[in-house]
């Protein structure tokens, strides 16, 4: 179906401006905003209210899977919108069911719980594996190891499990059930499973980053977690994988433990799913699919509107084999970020990532940090973000070209002169 076919939009007045002091006198002001007011995009680029430009290396932080304002989605917006957006999952939704086979056909998993965000669907994985705890393994006060650095939502469980003190300071008390190991370090994880045994708090599940993104772009090693795999299965343990950063094509495979040689019994997904429509999804194997209803629910998760676009951005990434761009574009970057790194050795310590997920680390002497470059960076005409104060992550969307990554390191180089970094 074409544009032209459908019911035509009415005019609607245009959102007046808002300064940034204007803007903080209505919202919480739970973020460290950039002085920027982005108003409109196309591609992989977004331009501000005075008209500049930018080419965003964001993404919405790894959610704008096909860019901005893509004529796939603007499609399946419209025609969505016109013909059913929003139901009760006490009824049956079609987008829903096609979207769910779409991902158990193009995955590890059977079967698909559908809410709003990462949080949501680290959430309902964190519930499921305390219910098969309970109900299956037979154990009274189940534990969930996390990683030290790991980053797995904002809600109450989910902050709990991100192991980073930062995010939980003046929220305690803390949801109990959680103990945090080193990641990518299996004597770390073996020490505390037999710790954790002795004192009768027996582990329940592994809960892990398939590549930590909030944590400095550290992606996972494949000895670790195959040997992770291998004690979950010797002691019954389930193997949840927050992929809520990492999927969706973002590494160059649909799903970040493909890089790792290994499949989860549940991961979870968002963010680049709907391509910036707000959506989440938990998904696991058939073994460990125990929930019953009334165990856990979603007012909006799942609905049409939702479901409709977040399979229009999964079936273009097939048909625009988006994943070899992304394993192009990805290595074209790094390779260009190593130039950098080698013109600039007292800067630079590390490039690392995957696809289009990777992250300049800076050295532990410089004095430059990563929010620095990244506002140098925006007054050059390019927009990132850093992934903790020493590294400088870049995102962009799945579609960027060859052309538009060249321009990104040439800002790159320009913002790094301007703030004086010295070869």
């Amino acid at each position: 179906m074409s544009l032209e076919t459908l019911v035509p939009i009415p005019a609607i007045a245009p959102v007046a401006p808002f300064s940034p002091a204007e803007f903080d006198a209505y919202v919480v002001n739970s973020y460290a905003r950039f002085p920027l007011t982005l108003e409109r995009g196309d591609g992989c680029r977004v331009w501000d209210s005075e008209g500049r430009s930018y080419l965003d290396f964001v993404a919405g932080i790894a959610t704008c899977t096909l860019g901005h304002a893509h004529p796939t989605m603007v499609e399946a917006v419209t025609r969505q919108i016109q013909k059913l957006h929003h139901v009760s999952n006490l009824f049956c939704i079609p987008e829903q069911g096609e979207l769910a086979k779409w991902l158990v056909e193009h995955s590890c998993a059977d079967r698909v719980f559908f809410c709003n965000s990462g949080a949501e669907a680290n959430e309902g994985a964190i519930k499921l594996a305390r219910k098969y705890a309970h109900t299956v393994l037979g154990i009274d006060t189940p534990i969930i190891l996390t990683a030290h650095a790991s980053f797995h939502g904002r809600t109450l469980a989910t902050v709990t499990a991100t192991g980073q003190p930062k995010y939980q300071k003046n929220f305690d008390p803390l949801v109990p059930g959680f103990h945090y190991v080193e990641y990518n370090d299996i004597a770390s994880l073996e020490a505390a499973i037999a710790q954790l045994d002795q004192s009768k708090r027996q582990v329940a599940a592994i809960m892990l980053e398939a590549l930590q993104g909030e944590g400095g772009v550290r992606p996972g090693d494949i000895a670790y977690f195959k040997r992770v795999r291998q004690l979950c299965d010797e002691k019954g343990i389930l193997l949840i994988l927050d992929e809520v950063q990492v999927g969706m094509g973002r590494t160059g495979h649909y799903w970040g433990y493909e890089n790792l040689g290994i499949e989860p019994d549940i991961f979870t997904s968002a963010k680049g799913l709907g391509g910036g429509i707000p959506i989440g999804a938990m998904l696991c194997k058939s073994f460990c699919d125990i929930f019953q209803p009334g165990d856990h629910a979603s007012t909006f998760g799942g609905n049409p509107f939702a479901c409709g676009v977040a399979l229009s951005v999964c079936q273009t990434l097939e048909t625009e084999h988006l994943l070899t761009n992304v394993q192009q574009r990805g290595e074209q970057l790094r390779a260009g970020l190593r130039a950098i790194a080698h013109t600039y050795p007292n800067l630079v310590a590390e490039v690392r990532g995957w696809g289009l997920i990777n992250g300049m680390v800076l050295t532990a002497e410089t004095p430059v940090v990563a929010a620095e470059i990244v506002k140098a960076a925006i007054a050059e005409g390019l927009l990132l973000v850093p992934a903790g104060p020493q590294v400088v992550r870049f995102v962009p969307p799945l579609i960027v070209s060859a052309a538009e990554v060249e321009q990104a390191l040439s800002a790159l180089k320009r913002a790094l002169t301007a703030i004086g970094v010295a070869a």
